[in-house]
């Protein structure tokens, strides 16, 4: 009796906007998840994946458009189009600087704030190439939706880079890929599709405890069950090479989105920081629940970054002030 309790009261519409308190992993239907910058939205986790959209080429990873920003037109974008050379050759692409690609999560954009902080961080601190992938056209559909369309995404990015390399000359060695959200699977299934040749990968899910990030390799997996997405927003196992833990154990899904929304936004905001700063420490950990109630005291290892030469392993904690720059 009280598992049908608990199954009905699951699946019952929150009425009250970001109000998660019914959620029960596992069994309830609806969530509330935000958006890239934070609005909570209504997702029906049963809800089936429109197939016609998925195969329709001008909303799949066909449609993807890259912008190009470099620091000579940081605020006006220059659109990269795969298998048009001309749109680079007459773009501020430089195959000789490094190139930072940044891919936002769903119900957002190229202009979300993922884009432009971190984009701003990386072109204040140094001369890059930086590439915002703007996959609106599925982004921005029903949440099951943009989670299938992902691997076409993330595909047709892979794709792109590769020709991108072969036109321009460009170096793996000096490639940084950066994923939040939906756009960490994105990012994880670029990787692949090149066979892990870009350098460096940095993917914040989001927090569930961790900010996760991935130094070497694919760093994700193909699949998205709703236990990985369910009401924390975010992964709490170890995905990666390297997974961050900042301020130990993350909130759970009884809060509110409104709370929980900080956290989700607060992954990419660290990482940005990070390129500003490099302050964020974490200390390794010799198992999950230490990092979980921050309580490790092992090696020192810098979360996040645009050191593409740095390599690590493990768990880390650390704890983070509440405000910028935490």
């Amino acid at each position: 009796m009280l598992n049908l309790h608990k199954v009905c009261a699951g699946s019952a519409i929150p009425m009250i906007p970001g109000d998660n308190s019914h959620y029960v992993e596992g069994e309830s239907r609806y969530i509330w998840m935000p958006d890239g910058d934070g609005v909570p939205h209504l997702v029906d986790l049963h809800e089936p994946a429109d197939e016609a959209l998925l195969n329709d080429p001008a909303r799949n990873g066909a449609n993807n458009a890259y912008w190009l920003f470099t620091r000579s037109n940081r605020n006006n974008a220059q659109i990269l189009v795969n298998g048009n050379a001309n749109s680079v050759w007459n773009s501020h692409y430089w195959a000789g600087r490094p190139l930072k690609v940044i891919v936002h999560g769903w119900n957002s954009n190229g202009n979300s704030a993922v884009n432009t902080l971190i984009t701003a961080a990386f072109l204040d601190v140094s001369d890059v190439n930086v590439i915002v992938v703007d996959w609106r056209a599925l982004a921005n559909s029903g949440y099951w939706t943009a989670v299938s369309g992902v691997p076409s995404v993330g595909q047709f990015l892979g794709d792109f880079l590769t020709w991108l390399v072969n036109l321009t000359g460009s170096n793996w060695n000096n490639m940084h890929l950066i994923g939040f959200s939906l756009g960490a699977h994105v990012v994880g299934n670029a990787g692949r599709r090149t066979g892990a040749r870009p350098i460096r990968d940095w993917i914040p899910l989001a927090l569930n405890g961790a900010v996760t990030q991935t130094l070497s390799g694919p760093p994700t997996e193909d699949t998205w069950s709703a236990s990985t997405c369910g009401g924390s927003l975010g992964i709490n196992d170890p995905i990666c090479a390297a997974n961050f833990y900042p301020t130990g154990q993350a909130p759970t899904a009884r809060l509110r989105i409104t709370e929980l929304h900080v956290f989700h936004s607060r992954a990419y905001e660290f990482y940005a920081v990070t390129v500003r700063y490099n302050h964020l420490v974490g200390r390794q950990c010799t198992n999950q629940s230490q990092a979980n109630n921050n309580n490790c005291s092992g090696a020192a290892f810098n979360m996040g970054n645009s050191i593409l030469s740095k390599r690590g392993r493990g768990f880390y904690a650390m704890s983070t002030g509440s405000n910028y720059p935490y």
